[in-house]
């Protein structure tokens, strides 16, 4: 099924799938709420849906198909490439996000892929979603590492500040006018608080939380 707001687009595609062997289309709608209906009435395997359409947008006709019984995978089909478009649409039951600017062998290999049940991505936003998924896994990271932090009194931190800085204890010591005994002390219970083992994991850990 092809759903798309402007009928040349909508046409252009149904003609270019249809020219597959492997592929027909089924079904046609202008809207996200045709796109539900039609879907009801006839068996498709996968749905090519546009975003934004008069009528009602292809994020909430995505996320009501998928809820249907035996659903039929959906493919969002675009010219927004935007991180906001993008998540919505996975986050609604989309197996795959794609720019209208895809060339067409590009576009029947997604077909085809989210028809067998995979999922599929243009690169751009591969690459996009890795980096933030990436950026929230160190933000996470950094903040567990800031709430362990809070066990540590005001001289603790002051000792892993500087340990994180790749200071020995002697440096330390002079640094903050303390005994080795008593740095020695102190970099004890901050591996101990912490739950450490080594300076080193100290050194990273501070790292991480951008101490």
């Amino acid at each position: 099924m092809v759903v798309d707001d402007e009928q040349l687009v909508r046409g252009a595609l149904a003609k270019m799938v249809d020219s597959r062997p492997d592929m027909s289309v089924v079904a046609e709608a202008a809207n996200g709420p045709q796109a539900v209906a039609a879907v009801r009435r006839h068996r498709t395997d996968v749905v090519l849906m546009d975003v934004r359409m008069a009528g009602g947008d292809g994020i909430a006709a995505t996320a009501a198909i998928r809820r249907l019984p035996d659903p039929p995978q959906v493919l969002v089909l675009t010219t927004f490439d935007l991180d906001e478009h993008v998540l919505a649409a996975l986050e609604a039951g989309a197996s795959g996000f794609l720019l209208k600017d895809t060339e067409p062998d590009r576009l029947f290999h997604a077909i085809r892929t989210v028809a067998s049940g995979e999922a599929t991505l243009a690169p751009t936003v591969t690459r996009r979603l890795i980096e933030r998924t990436r950026e929230r896994a160190l933000k996470a990271k950094a903040n567990a590492a800031r709430y362990e932090f809070s066990a540590l009194t005001a001289r603790e931190r002051e000792v892993l500040k500087c340990i994180a800085e790749g200071a020995s204890n002697q440096a330390i010591s002079k640094r903050l006018y303390l005994s080795e005994a008593t740095v020695k002390t102190h970099v004890s219970k901050v591996l101990a608080k912490l739950g450490l083992e080594n300076r080193v994991q100290a050194a990273l850990i501070a790292r991480d939380a951008d101490f």
